[in-house]
């Protein structure tokens, strides 16, 4: 085995203090530069953190943090089949997304200046400095999910966001479901889940650094979903880090070898196919990068 259990453990923790204050930091300035930006700082806005942060399963290499500026006084929403936004009783929202994400452009402009502030195809990218990490902003409006309402409840509603991307692709997520499920299988894990996501984050960067060659479809993100789909007697089940990796790999390589056995697997949201004609990565990707994640590992073949 190339690292001991006391290896792993330390693995398993979170950023450390001073790198989580920056975290805060920027998601503070942020705040603040909406709050007082004059076209939009009277309009419904939430602004809270997604991703790895907010998830509780960032390291220090990947220390920065998305946050969301979700509109709320105009929303996007689905309903189930045969009913409209008449049934509820909405009326045409008034607010133009375009003009939005101008605004909150411009908000961040005014508060890290011009140059720190870099236009994406997501996102405004904030760089870091001695203060603050660097972070993700996702304008967006709020996404209201009616599909399982049978009684015309406007506020019966699962939430999500809805954002457009600069090449004119629409963007639907559920963080705020990613986050709570996420709260709920580490409770039910004793705490393993997000441990073990660390674990093989911090596994995938010291290979980086180490020369190997990980392809770059192997993101953060999809980490956290395989992990997500390990079972709780898997992650429960053995007393080291070391077996828990171990067994993690194995159950996660096995039902990678075929798209076949992991066609239904959900990201953490569960709204959502981990695997299909629109990701980045692919079920192959996957099962390549568990091989070299095991010979990395040092781990003995029985």
């Amino acid at each position: 085995m190339k690292f001991p259990e006391e290896t792993l453990n330390n693995w398993t923790k979170r950023s450390s203090d001073t790198e989580q204050q920056k975290i805060d930091n920027a998601l503070n300035m942020i705040k603040d530069a909406i709050g007082n930006h004059d076209a939009i700082k009277e309009k419904e806005i939430e602004i809270f953190a997604q991703g790895s942060y907010a998830n509780n399963t960032n390291v220090r290499i990947e220390s920065d943090v998305d946050v969301n500026v979700m509109l709320k006084d105009t929303f996007y929403s689905k309903y189930r089949e045969g009913k409209s936004r008449d049934d509820y009783g909405f009326t045409e929202g008034t607010n133009n997304y375009d003009d939005y994400k101008t605004e909150v452009l411009r908000a961040l402009q005014n508060k890290f200046e011009l140059d720190n502030v870099i236009v994406g195809n997501k996102s405004f990218k904030i760089d870091s400095n001695t203060y603050r990490v660097e972070a993700d902003v996702v304008p967006s409006f709020q996404y209201r999910n009616y599909s399982q309402d049978e009684n015309n409840d406007p506020d019966n509603y699962i939430e999500g966001i809805k954002f457009f991307a600069r090449d004119n692709t629409d963007v639907i997520n559920y963080p705020k479901i990613h986050i709570s499920n996420g709260v709920t299988k580490n409770n039910s894990t004793s705490r393993r889940f997000k441990r073990l996501v660390r674990i093989f984050k911090r596994a995938k960067y010291r290979m980086v650094d180490d020369g190997i060659l990980v392809s770059d479809n192997i993101t953060s993100f999809l980490i956290e979903c395989l992990i997500w789909n390990v079972p709780n007697s898997t992650i429960n089940g053995f007393d080291t880090w070391i077996e828990r990796v171990r067994q993690a790999i194995i159950y996660l390589f096995n039902k990678t070898k075929s798209a076949e056995d992991c066609k239904d697997w959900g990201e953490v949201s569960e709204y959502f196919y981990l695997f299909h004609s629109g990701r980045k990565w692919s079920v192959s990707d996957v099962n390549q990068y568990l091989t070299q994640m095991w010979n990395y590992m040092e781990y003995k073949n029985e």
